[in-house]
């Protein structure tokens, strides 16, 4: 009888791997103890300063930060959250238009700017859009995940105090960057107009959603323990596949390293644009 390796792992709750949480993928070398948290976020930091799980979901910015200051983590070519991000930046239009063109000299809420989601919208801004970045005032609320990959110059901090869904509504605030939790507010619109239209130019330009997460195990398993790694991506992929295509038919959980080299190259550049690493990196480098 083979013996069985037990992982300690945080994924979030995703048609693609409820079938793995439900136990209907089994392996006979490999058991899986997910620790499940009520914010996937917060259990980034955890994961890249004391390796806290074997194997986690992470944000790729700051996998690409961890990997830049060699937090001893490699990333698997497995997707777990993607979403087009052109609708996350919002203004109170009780307070005016807000538009791309109208951003520079404005003051913008990120939760923390290494956050994916403001990586990716920042990037589509300056692109697409012709919006110079540090033209911008940027307040944060929080750390990114990574110590050693502070904000860059010119960020500034929001009181403890603060928050910023009421930093936007009271003003304080021109337009603020949301993840996944949008607020509920009729007043709150989309600083790009019409973002799915947006979206859905950007997508034939591109051919690819912008992946958020992906999964990553520590060098230390991969090292001592490959054919564990191996078998968890096989679990993860055939969860993938028990799930079946998702409405719409985009794969917005692409597995494989040539699934996701595009993404990964873009949001690469992006991160370079923005300050987010030290310096480029390959995709290749980072598997």
């Amino acid at each position: 009888m083979a013996d069985v390796t037990t992982l300690r792992i945080c994924l979030g709750n995703y048609p693609h791997t409820l079938p793995l949480k439900r136990g209907e993928i089994t392996s006979p070398t490999l058991k899986l103890d997910f620790v499940e948290v009520k914010a996937m976020h917060t259990a980034f930091k955890p994961m890249i300063r004391e390796h806290a799980f074997d194997a986690s979901e992470l944000a790729l910015t700051s996998y690409l930060q961890a990997k830049a200051y060699n937090k001893g983590l490699t990333l698997l070519p497995a997707a777990m959250l993607s979403r087009f991000q052109h609708h996350t930046m919002l203004y109170n239009s009780a307070r005016g238009v807000l538009t791309p063109d109208k951003l520079p000299g404005k003051r913008i809420g990120v939760r923390s700017y290494s956050q994916t989601t403001g990586v990716w919208i920042r990037g589509i801004l300056q692109n697409d859009y012709g919006v110079d970045l540090s033209s911008v005032q940027w307040v944060t609320f929080e750390d990114g995940h990574v110590a050693e990959a502070g904000d860059p110059p010119g960020v500034i901090r929001a009181g403890a105090d603060k928050d910023i869904t009421k930093m936007l509504i009271d003003g304080e605030l021109d337009a603020a960057i949301y993840g996944a939790a949008m607020p509920d507010d009729e007043r709150l619109k989309s600083v790009i107009v019409d973002p799915e239209a947006e979206a859905k130019k950007w997508y034939a330009k591109h051919g690819l959603v912008p992946v958020n997460h992906m999964v990553v195990v520590t060098d230390e398993l991969k090292r001592s323990n490959p054919a564990a790694v191996a078998e968890l991506y096989r679990m993860l992929e055939a969860a993938k596949q028990a799930a079946g295509v998702p409405p719409g038919g985009l794969d917005t959980a692409p597995f494989g390293k040539e699934a996701n080299r595009r993404c990964l190259e873009l949001l690469i550049s992006y991160a370079v644009q923005q300050k987010q690493i030290p310096h480029a990196l390959t995709v290749d480098e980072l598997w």
